[in-house]
């Protein structure tokens, strides 16, 4: 079994999964509707890796969103990593970014997107303690899937192995979901993958958890999936193979996770 980590593809995975997850933070952790309730007016940051990708995010009042266009009126804060490598070594907590901005943006980094990551990161990789809370376990959960089912594409289509398994399988949508009230959908097309929308046209096949409990114990290696599927608490449908091959790449995303 390959187990090695490529640096460049846990950067991705870093950078568009792990951050990527901060628009849903906002959106199911009472402390961070806090801290962005002190901003003054909207600001967008990029975090980029010399040489290679970029991502932005817009922080406002309201919430987190994913940046689109060149919108006005906005503070700006960068974030510069030097390689793949830098980046990793930020999020483990063994480095620091070079930050680009002016005074607000450097207010917004330290006030701000620094308590908000290391929410994130308490989230993530919650204690006993925390997981004690109903609420901020279920929180837990979401934001676990949210960052796995991001990383599975990432994995699918840039790690060695992932491309292995994503070249078994042919086109067509598969739903993760947990209950009847939260889904995701991934999309192969000519063996790559892609989160798209949840629509109302029906997938190829499903991959469900019974309820966030499984989902999050599962994700967090508390839980055998194949355990899981044996009792019931997850079932899958439609074209198995699809499934088998998501699975898979989900233990591969497993390594980076854990990295």
């Amino acid at each position: 079994m390959l187990t090695e980590i490529d640096e460049r593809v846990l950067a991705a995975v870093n950078l568009r999964a792990v951050l990527g997850a901060l628009p849903k933070l906002s959106e199911v952790a009472p402390d961070a509707s806090r801290l962005l309730a002190g901003l003054a007016q909207p600001v967008r940051l990029t975090a980029r890796v010399i040489g290679g990708e970029s991502m932005s995010l817009v922080f406002a009042r309201d919430g987190i969103r994913a940046a689109e266009g060149d919108r006005g009126g906005m503070t700006r804060a960068t974030l510069v990593f030097r390689s793949p490598a830098h980046l990793n070594a930020v999020l483990d907590g063994t480095g620091s970014p070079l930050p680009i901005a002016g005074p607000a943006g450097i207010r917004f980094l330290t006030q701000v997107f620094t308590p908000i990551s290391d929410l994130l990161g308490r989230y993530l990789r919650p204690s006993d303690a925390d997981l004690a809370d109903p609420a901020f376990s279920d929180a837990h959960r979401v934001l676990l899937l949210e960052v796995a089912v991001g990383a599975i594409a990432i994995v699918a289509n840039r790690d060695r192995s992932g491309r292995f398994s994503a070249g078994q399988m042919t086109d067509g949508d598969l739903d993760i979901a947990v209950g009847d009230a939260l889904r995701h959908r991934l999309r192969v097309q000519e063996h790559r993958l892609s989160r798209v929308p949840v629509t109302d046209a029906a997938p190829r096949a499903v991959f469900r958890f019974a309820d966030l409990q499984t989902a999050g114990d599962v994700l967090a290696g508390r839980e055998s999936a194949l355990a899981c599927v044996g009792d019931g608490r997850i079932a899958i449908r439609g074209y198995i193979p699809l499934v088998d091959n998501t699975s898979r790449i989900l233990d591969r995303v497993g390594h980076y996770l854990g990295k």
